[in-house]
């Protein structure tokens, strides 16, 4: 019984052992995030305008920007509550958000919702400090941290767009555009074909684009399913992918500015651009002339939010975690892929290079990251520096060969898919050979018959 119970104690203290790091380094990471948030939030009102964290706090109370996003924060901060905390919490968020809807309706306000969500998910985080104590407050502050860093992603995000817009005059499309060339520039073909399908196909595709992240808590809903009964949440999951995907891509937006082919094409959207600032009104129509490509001055206003597609690198994502669900989820990742790809191009937001890219990017995030779950070995390490020279070489290849790329499209094209291919072979291939492998039963030896 002494050597049971020493060897019990003696497991844990080896467990919270090897834990420790980890702890320690998720938290160090927190409060990197932390700080970056603070230094966006100066940066953004530097220009006159409120950051991440004022955009959130403003939420408690003002009309949110998105109230499905809340709604799917709060969604995952319930994988640690049981069912009746659920419908309670799920309950609580509604009776708050009526009398907040009900005020807009009758003042002519905005017509939106999820000020009830924000609430719980801070009361929730209230009750974890003062009636939580031990694991059970850690797994309540783990599932309203999550819930609460799928809101401030996007609040980041939007501020990154706007410091992209301001710090980069002058943008890159040209340069873009002309190694499109070796792709067959398919972003005006599909531009034509969505055009084609208006008003359904267009509006049916806006939903899809849209609501990106909605779906992306689908798949880590079923993901983390199993939460609540096991209490504690699994090693790897889509919304670590997800955030670290969306926190690292604006950095390449700095270093390579575009807005996009109906931007620097066309006429613009979302109220920004338009043909004062583009080349020429040529999208989706006609493809752009072959020429020596230069950067271009553009607004101040339109994000350089092209390089790589983030839409592209979270759809890819979703694909990649859906792989692990039933039937009807690998359906439904496998549709959210296709029809992201298809609205990025349809509606000029990005060109056929940048999905390239967005691919790549994404499949090597989710590479470092599941290497670092299991620790890292050499075909982890290989496995992420091919896929961060293969990026790299996209990025520079865009920049210093895109007039070559346009004149030799037979060579260049076929090249880049077998990049990327190479890339998403290499991470399947590596990948595989981490899952563990089955255990045969061991086999009975025949018994002799008793007489």
């Amino acid at each position: 019984m002494t050597s049971r119970v020493f060897s019990r104690i003696n497991g844990r203290n080896e467990f919270a052992t090897w834990r420790r790091p980890r702890v320690l380094l998720w938290g160090a990471a927190g409060v990197v995030a932390l700080g970056f948030q603070i230094a966006l939030e100066i940066a953004a009102r530097g220009y006159g305008l409120p950051g991440p964290l004022t955009n959130q706090v403003r939420e408690v109370v003002f009309a949110p920007a998105s109230g499905p996003l809340l709604y799917a924060g709060m969604a995952l901060m319930m994988v640690v509550l049981t069912w009746r905390q659920r419908f309670l919490a799920l309950g609580a968020a509604v009776a708050v958000d009526i009398p907040f809807f009900l005020v807009r309706w009758a003042t002519g306000g905005k017509l939106t919702f999820g000020n009830g969500a924000l609430w719980v998910l801070l009361g929730c985080a209230v009750i974890a400090v003062t009636r939580r104590a031990g694991a059970e407050r850690v797994l309540l502050l783990k599932g309203v941290g999550l819930g609460l860093l799928l809101v401030a992603g996007r609040k980041t995000g939007d501020a990154w767009l706007l410091i992209t817009s301001k710090t980069r005059p002058t943008v890159l499309d040209p340069y873009v555009a002309t190694a499109d060339h070796a792709l067959g520039n398919p972003s005006w073909l599909v531009g034509r074909l969505v055009r084609a399908t208006d008003p359904i196909g267009s509006h049916f595709l806006d939903f899809v684009y849209v609501q990106l992240a909605v779906a992306a808590v689908v798949v880590a809903l079923y993901q983390l399913r199993n939460v609540a009964a096991e209490r504690r949440f699994p090693g790897h999951h889509l919304v670590r992918t997800f955030l670290v995907v969306g926190l690292l891509g604006p950095a390449i937006y700095m270093i390579f500015p575009v807005v996009g082919p109906v931007f620097a094409y066309g006429t613009g959207a979302f109220g920004t651009g338009g043909e004062e600032w583009a080349l020429a009104n040529l999208w989706p129509d006609t493809p752009p002339p072959l020429g020596t490509p230069h950067a271009m001055t553009y607004d101040e206003i339109t994000p350089r939010n092209c390089m790589p597609s983030l839409h592209t690198a979270w759809a890819t994502v979703i694909f990649i975690h859906s792989r692990g669900g039933p039937r009807v989820l690998r359906y439904a990742g496998t549709f959210w892929l296709v029809a992201t790809l298809t609205a990025t191009l349809g509606f000029g937001y990005h060109y056929g290079v940048d999905l390239v890219a967005g691919v790549v990017f994404a499949v090597t995030i989710e590479a470092g990251l599941r290497a670092f779950d299991r620790g890292w070995d050499r075909s982890g390490i290989q496995l992420v520096v091919h896929g961060t020279v293969v990026f790299a070489a996209l990025l520079v290849s865009y920049r210093y060969l895109p007039t070559e790329m346009a004149a030799h499209p037979w060579l260049f094209g076929p090249l880049l898919l077998l990049a990327m291919g190479s890339v998403v072979y290499g991470y399947m291939r590596t990948t595989r050979l981490w899952e563990p492998k089955p255990v045969p039963a061991p086999k009975l030896e025949p018994q002799p018959e008793l007489v």
